[in-house]
C-alpha cells in the first residue's frame, strides 16, 4: 500500500496474487474495490487521458456560421496553431463563420493537414464556399446524400466527422440543436470535448 491510500500490485508479487489483482480506491475509512469485471469506466477513462496526451490528434473544429470577426479571428489562430503542433484539422464547408475559419487557419500552416467533410457535393456548395474549397486537397464529399435536406445532411456530415476524430472542439450557442446534438453524440463516443458557448 503506497502513502497516497491507493494499492497496485508489484510485478514481485506471486502469481497466486497476480490472479487476485485489483486496485483499491479510499472512500471514507472503507476501501472500494474496482475490479476486472467492473465497468469499463476505468478503460474510458485511460483511453481519453491518452488521447490528451498525445502529441499528434486528428481535431475537429465545427460551429456556428454566425460569429463575429472577432471569434472567426481567434479560431483561424486557433486551427493554425494546432496544426503547426502536427495536429490534422477535420471540419465542414462553410463560407464564413467556425468551418471557414477553421479551413483558412489550417491553410496557413500545412494544406495537407486538412480535411475537410461535405454534407453533399461541391456543386451543392455556395459560390463562395466553392471558391474557399480551392487548393484544399483532402475534401470528401457526398452524392449519396445529394436530395436530402441541408439540415439532415449536416447532421449526418457532423456525426461523420465526429467519427473520425479524437478530439472535438465545438463553437455553439445554447439554442443551437443540431449543433448540441453533435457534442452529445461525441461524449457518447468519449470523445475529448472542448465547447465554446457563445452566448
Amino acid at each position: 500500500m503506497t502513502d497516497s491510500g491507493i494499492g497496485i500490485l508489484n510485478s514481485d508479487d506471486t502469481s497466486e496474487n497476480k490472479e487476485q489483482q485489483s486496485i483499491v480506491v479510499p472512500i471514507d475509512d472503507d476501501m472500494d474495490t474496482v475490479k476486472a469485471g467492473s465497468p469499463n469506466t476505468v478503460d474510458e477513462l485511460a483511453m481519453e487521458l491518452a488521447t490528451i496526451k498525445q502529441s499528434a490528434k486528428k481535431i475537429a473544429i465545427i460551429g456556428s456560421r454566425n460569429l463575429p470577426i472577432t471569434h472567426q479571428q481567434m479560431i483561424e489562430t486557433l486551427a493554425t496553431a494546432l496544426v503547426m503542433q502536427g495536429n490534422t484539422i477535420i471540419t465542414s464547408g462553410g463560407s464564413s463563420g467556425t468551418n471557414a475559419a477553421a479551413i483558412r487557419g489550417a491553410m496557413k500552416a500545412n494544406p495537407e493537414k486538412l480535411s475537410v467533410v461535405l454534407p453533399q457535393t461541391i456543386g451543392q456548395q455556395p459560390s463562395d464556399v466553392q471558391d474557399q474549397l480551392i487548393g484544399v486537397p483532402n475534401i470528401i464529399e457526398h452524392a449519396d446524400r445529394a436530395m436530402m435536406t441541408l439540415a439532415d445532411a449536416s447532421r449526418v456530415c457532423n456525426r461523420e466527422i465526429i467519427d473520425e476524430c479524437n478530439q472535438l472542439i465545438c463553437f455553439l450557442s445554447h439554442t443551437s440543436k443540431t449543433l448540441y446534438s453533435a457534442v452529445k453524440y461525441a461524449e457518447e463516443g468519449h470523445k475529448v470535448v472542448t465547447v465554446f458557448y457563445l452566448d
